[in-house]
């Protein structure tokens, strides 16, 4: 089953009016707040920015998020693990 996920880098976008974005091949969401969600996806690390952004729907199963609000960007950027993001920020706490 884990080599399904891996094999899989299909990954479709849809965005309705700005207010409504659909997104397959997703692995786990990084971070959100009501301005920025960060989720790593199976082409990489992306940023969505905007203003009352809510997670209306999260499968990770399926690797389906729907996401409501004003969309004003869409970004991607080289993929990190959480893990390593976690690390070397306790490694500058505790220096």
């Amino acid at each position: 089953m884990e080599e399904s996920k891996t094999t899989n880098t299909n990954q479709s976008i849809i965005m309705e009016n700005r207010e409504k974005l659909s997104i397959s091949g997703v692995e786990h969401v990084d971070s959100f707040d009501d301005n920025t969600i960060v989720v790593a996806t199976v082409k990489g690390l992306m940023t969505i920015k905007g203003e009352s952004l809510n997670i209306s729907k999260l499968n990770l199963d399926d690797g389906n998020v729907k996401i409501e609000g004003t969309i004003n960007l869409i970004e991607y950027s080289k993929s990190q693990t959480s893990k390593s993001k976690n690390s070397g920020l306790l490694k500058k706490m505790f220096k």
